[in-house]
């Protein structure tokens, strides 16, 4: 793993150059896919797309004693719902064999 970013641009023009379409249009269509994406889980509806993943909130407890980790200073945080993704059946499968470089350093992040 390279641990490169795409960014949305990156897919568009990797959408354009297999299809033609129009850059601008893929933009808005892109966009107005991810708006409403955004309205549903503004909304509390789970968004499931087959092969690919699962996007819903879950509710995060508050606590009285947590602490910032820049200045060390203790705060309390309310209960308050965060974005969660879960990757479908098909997702799991294409990355599982995926080379791992440098596990013990982070299980979790690529390089």
């Amino acid at each position: 793993m390279t641990g490169r970013k795409i960014t949305k641009e990156t897919i568009i023009d990797s959408i354009y150059e297999k299809t033609g379409i129009n850059r601008k249009d893929i933009k808005t269509a892109i966009d107005l896919a991810m708006e409403e994406i955004k309205d549903a889980l503004t909304q509390g509806t789970i968004i499931e797309l087959r092969g690919f993943g699962t996007f819903e909130i879950r509710i995060r407890k508050g606590r009285q004693k947590a602490r910032n980790p820049k200045t060390g200073e203790a705060v309390s945080v309310s209960s308050h719902g965060i974005a969660a993704f879960r990757a479908g059946k098909e997702l799991r499968q294409a990355v599982w064999n995926l080379p791992v470089k440098n596990a013990e350093k982070s299980p979790h992040y690529p390089d």
